[in-house]
């Protein structure tokens, strides 16, 4: 989707999506000293990302840096599958604090082009935005990792749907409100609840909670 502004390299059109205006103008403040580079349009919500990717008329956005957390209303991740199911979209590059299996697979799963990390040094986040507009995959290296690391042990990883439960158990929830959270019979909670004990080595929801916590695999916050 890159457009040639007349000779030289190809501009590479850039849609930045974070909540805090903070970092948008340090974004922002990076990302134009590439000379390729231009930001078109900038969004505070995920709703609004989802729109200002729709919006930027024919020549469209190539690249959308997306963050994962935006308070109340739409996450990151769903805004990610939005955009990338229209035809022709924009790539996304989601740029995040957030290294957990449950943040990574949400976002893969949902069509990002990339994961990078908020402390990534500004010379890897502008590779990472030439790697993704490209058509390539664009993975922070502890990602990578952690995506190898389930390939590796595909017995012992957490399903995404795993990581699913796991969360609402964190957040309190009973087998009647996660059945109902994610449209599951109480059955299959409590089936998935069997497999991630076995899987983790524990015998209690809190024993599973605190285990995932520390291995990474749901945040220990909000």
């Amino acid at each position: 989707m890159t457009r040639a502004p007349g000779a030289g390299a190809p501009t590479i059109r850039l849609l930045l999506a974070d909540d805090h205006p903070v970092v948008r103008a340090g974004l922002r403040a990076v990302l134009d000293a590439e000379p390729d580079f231009e930001i078109v349009a900038e969004a505070a919500t995920a709703e609004a990302a989802v729109e200002a990717a729709a919006a930027q008329g024919p020549e469209g956005v190539d690249v959308v840096l997306m963050d994962l957390q935006f308070g109340p209303g739409m996450h990151g991740a769903a805004a990610t599958a939005a955009i990338t199911a229209r035809e022709d979209a924009p790539r996304v590059l989601v740029l995040t604090t957030y290294d957990t299996d449950a943040d990574i697979l949400a976002a893969v799963e949902a069509g990002a082009a990339g994961y990078l990390l908020k402390d990534a040094p500004p010379e890897e986040l502008a590779a990472a935005v030439r790697t993704a507009a490209s058509g390539r995959s664009a993975l922070a290296p502890a990602v990578a990792n952690r995506l190898m690391d389930r390939m590796r042990t595909p017995g012992e990883a957490l399903s995404r749907r795993e990581l699913e439960v796991l969360r609402l158990v964190k957040d309190g929830l009973s087998n009647q409100r996660i059945s109902k959270e994610l449209f599951l019979s109480q059955a299959t909670v409590k089936s998935h609840l069997v497999h991630i004990y076995a899987k983790l080595g524990v015998d209690s929801r809190t024993a599973a909670v605190a285990a995932a916590t520390s291995r990474g695999l749901i945040r220990d916050r909000p």
